[in-house]
């Protein structure tokens, strides 16, 4: 099933569960906390209200200086409205709408940072069409590495909470982990080339 179709399926719980990994994986180019959203997938497992929660994450993002000297301003950028736009309430449109965005934006986000992809950002390869594209059936095939790989990441989490509910979380926590590890030795590696 392909990414577009687990995102159209999921209930509540997985879309915030989706957009909230996506968000957990990217955090890292704005402030070094590996705990700053962790409230916020307690809340999950308890179907708690996340409001307060939320404004301080966002207040934590306010204070912080996104990474400089790493090439990676855009990435950056993509990451803390990732943040910035999560719905206060857990349903509806509004939250299906910030599942997909977050899911598009962290795809750009690993196009851009991917050491893979030759292209640069103003040449027009990275636009959301080829990042909406990446979702469908075949999309990771035409992928470089580091897109493919967030694919399959948010594959995984929406997997988890389709078959495993509120017991996936978990696991969908130690996805993200992996991943925010993973994007935090590529900004790395780049601000050393570029250094």
């Amino acid at each position: 099933m392909s990414l577009e179709d687990l995102i159209a399926q999921a209930d509540a719980r997985g879309l915030a569960a989706s957009g909230l990994a996506c968000s957990d994986r990217c955090v890292s180019l704005l402030v070094d906390d590996d705990e700053l959203l962790r409230p916020l997938w307690a809340h999950l497992v308890d179907d708690s209200d996340w409001s307060e929660s939320l404004e301080k994450v966002r207040a934590a993002l306010d204070a912080a200086d996104p990474a400089s000297g790493s090439g990676a301003d855009e990435a950056a950028g993509l990451a803390r409205r990732m943040l910035l736009t999560a719905p206060a309430e857990r349903s509806g449109a509004a939250l299906r709408e910030w599942a997909d965005a977050c899911s598009l934006a962290s795809l750009r986000l690993h196009r851009l940072l991917d050491p893979a992809d030759p292209a640069e950002p103003s040449e027009g390869a990275l636009t959301a069409g080829s990042d909406e594209a990446v979702r469908g059936a075949d999309g990771a095939e035409e992928a470089p590495p580091l897109v493919a790989a967030e694919l399959g990441r948010q594959i995984v989490v929406l997997q988890l909470l389709a078959e495993h509910g509120p017991q996936g979380l978990r696991r969908a926590v130690d996805v993200s982990g992996e991943g925010r590890r993973v994007l935090r030795a590529v900004v790395s590696r780049r601000a050393r080339g570029r250094g």
